[in-house]
């Protein structure tokens, strides 16, 4: 178990460029990432090769541009690491993501330097943070860890 976590400041988008979710292939772990320069987002599995490509171009009232999200919205594809969690889910975007939140989790120091009010940490939903969940939410991630 983690003794001490120093907060890196990483905001939620930090993790979104690079997804793993839900194949609609075949069911099994894929990855959709964005490139933003390109202003297109790919999702691909290498397990049964479905491939799909999208573009980040909008238009809302005339305006057009392109959007910034998480790069599975622009597929409507399931998290990969996601699961129930009481009456909420445990979501994480991406392995390093679900690395970064379980040193947060396993940590019995926290340490918080320049907060900013808009980072992922403080953004989390309360129970990520709560002690009496720690073990349970660390059952958790090892379990999405070895999901396959």
């Amino acid at each position: 178990m983690t003794q001490r976590f120093s907060n890196q400041n990483h905001r939620l988008s930090h993790f979104h460029d690079h997804v793993d979710v839900v194949c609609p292939g075949c069911g099994k772990k894929a990855t959709a990432k964005a490139d933003h320069e390109k202003k297109e987002v790919r999702l691909y599995c290498l397990h049964c090769g479905y491939s799909k490509i999208a573009g980040t171009a909008v238009e809302v009232v005339g305006i057009s541009g392109h959007s910034v999200m998480a790069a599975h919205h622009y597929f409507e594809a399931e998290l990969w690491y996601t699961a129930p969690f009481k009456n909420e889910a445990f979501v994480a975007f991406n392995r390093e993501h679900l690395d970064y939140l379980e040193a947060y989790i396993s940590a019995m120091l926290r340490e918080h330097k320049d907060r900013t009010h808009f980072t992922l940490l403080e953004k989390l939903p309360r129970f990520y943070h709560e002690a009496k969940n720690r073990d349970t939410l660390l059952k958790l991630i090892a379990k999405l860890k070895n999901k396959k």
